[in-house]
């Protein structure tokens, strides 16, 4: 079963012309955390966006969970679907469970075609969760199966592969992450943080607590999401500094305060110069 969590008005396909952006995160909050700024800038040209969390978060609380919490998380979700002008899907899989099954496969093919993605994107396969982890695998099994008509026949194949990315990550093994793409998210910041603090139950509640830090959380609404935007700031390194001056060059690479990067994933279409500029069309 696929619960959205979003309004279905913004499900149609995108209109001609304009590009079809789906990415999956294992929890709802992990497109969110990755992508949002990139997401923004997209949805700013009038591109489509489609956030995919592959689990419905119901383990991820210190207070509460099953069916409770993933109707809290569906609802939060909704919430950035309407900040953010996208739509949020939440599909019906355990929290802290997931595997890289046909089931989940069959699933993330299916987004895949409906949207007719031109962009796929996703964790890489190793990292600390084992949701995010087989959240990497089981983007890279959908990769090239999207395109083959005799699989999932009840929902009608790509005739092209789309360009599959990876998230940033900060994983040295076993390999290091490699930023193809850099992008400038000093302007979109705002709305990522405003993605961000829809999730009530995550950035002020549950992540807080697990790092010992809820005594540090304002109670006031406006303070905590000051809060919030100072620890989610972060720092830029020089290996992405370098990146970005690919695309901005050394003097605006310089001016760069908050950055989203991605790694080219091999299984999907390798992107040219020109199709990167395609698929990014803010990058100057």
């Amino acid at each position: 079963m696929v619960l959205a969590a979003a309004p279905t008005a913004s499900a149609q396909p995108a209109p001609a012309g304009k590009l079809s952006i789906i990415m999956f995160g294992a929890h709802p909050d992990d497109c969110d955390i990755r992508s949002a700024g990139t997401a923004a800038k997209w949805v700013a040209l009038g591109h489509k966006v489609r956030f995919v969390s592959v689990t419905n978060g119901d383990a991820g609380h210190h207070e509460m969970g099953g069916g409770v919490l993933a109707a809290r998380r569906r609802a939060e979700a909704q919430e950035v679907g309407r900040r953010l002008g996208i739509e949020y899907v939440v599909l019906d899989n355990h929290d802290g469970e997931l595997v890289p099954s046909l089931k989940v496969r069959e699933q993330m093919i299916a987004q895949i075609r409906e949207v007719k993605a031109d962009l796929v994107l996703g964790p890489r396969p190793n990292d600390y969760h084992p949701d995010h982890r087989y959240t990497g695998v089981l983007l890279g099994d959908a990769a090239f199966m999207v395109t083959v008509p005799n699989i999932l026949t009840h929902v009608p194949a790509l005739t092209k592969n789309p360009v599959f990315l990876y998230y940033q990550d900060g994983f040295q093994k076993p390999n290091v992450f490699s930023p193809d793409i850099a992008v400038d998210i000093t302007d979109t910041f705002e709305k990522k943080i405003d993605a961000l603090d829809a999730h009530v139950s995550q950035f002020y509640e549950w992540l807080p607590w697990h790092s010992g830090r809820l005594d540090q959380v304002p109670k006031d609404v406006k303070a905590r999401r000051e809060w919030l935007k100072k620890d989610r700031a972060g720092n830029i390194s020089p290996t992405m500094r370098a990146a970005l001056e690919k695309y901005y060059g050394k003097e605006g690479a310089a001016k760069v305060q908050h950055v989203e990067a991605f790694e080219i994933c091999e299984y999907g279409k390798r992107p040219s110069a020109a199709d990167i500029k395609t698929l990014f069309p803010f990058l100057p």
